[in-house]
């Protein structure tokens, strides 16, 4: 059974191609060469070892794990902290090397339910909500609501990533012309 990576199901959504060059050409991305990407993990890392003792009494957290790698055979990932709430929910809650512009960005919240669900079938809980922290806006704390709509999105795309793996099949491109400005594959892609 074939799990991926919550980046992976992003890349996904962002546009199906992704997909197929990843996994059916295994074309490498090299996105390591990107500042913000290495400067992100930095800060991760540095947010993980500051916090390690530290509850977030300010959203109810009654017990927290840190630096947490989840897997089942839908989807594996690290996620920087799962949250046990005081209600008993629980909540993933993640680290991000960007500024608060009053709006939590698509992909930040596609993390965050790809962690729900992986927390859910883990620790057979339910999560209803997930935290950002903007720690280049002074350590921002934004709550994201996690509904089961979402979440459907979720197996949704990783069923048609499947489709497209085994079906060796390629798929249409986004709709959004813009995004592949910026696209890794945009030099191997077919317009």
């Amino acid at each position: 059974m074939q799990s991926f990576y919550p980046s992976q199901i992003i890349e996904y959504l962002y546009c199906p191609r992704y997909t197929y060059f990843e996994y059916v050409l295994r074309i490498p991305q090299n996105e390591d060469k990107y500042f913000k990407v290495e400067r992100g993990r930095q800060i991760h890392d540095e947010k993980l070892d500051r916090n390690k003792d530290y509850l977030r009494k300010k959203i109810g957290v009654k017990q927290k794990w840190t630096d947490m790698y989840l897997g089942n055979n839908f989807l594996r990932g690290k996620v920087d902290e799962v949250l046990e709430l005081d209600d008993g929910s629980f909540a993933p809650l993640d680290y991000k090397f960007a500024v608060w512009k009053d709006r939590v960005f698509e992909t930040y919240k596609q993390q965050l339910y790809c962690y729900a669900l992986l927390i859910e079938d883990v620790y057979q809980v339910k999560v209803n909500k997930g935290f950002l922290v903007y720690a280049r806006s002074n350590n921002k704390l934004v709550e994201v609501p996690i509904d089961e709509s979402s979440k459907q999105v979720v197996k949704e795309s990783r069923q048609k990533m499947l489709e497209i793996i085994e079906g060796n099949t390629f798929p249409k491109a986004t709709k959004f012309k813009k995004r592949c400005l910026n696209c890794t594959y945009r030099n191997v892609c077919i317009k």
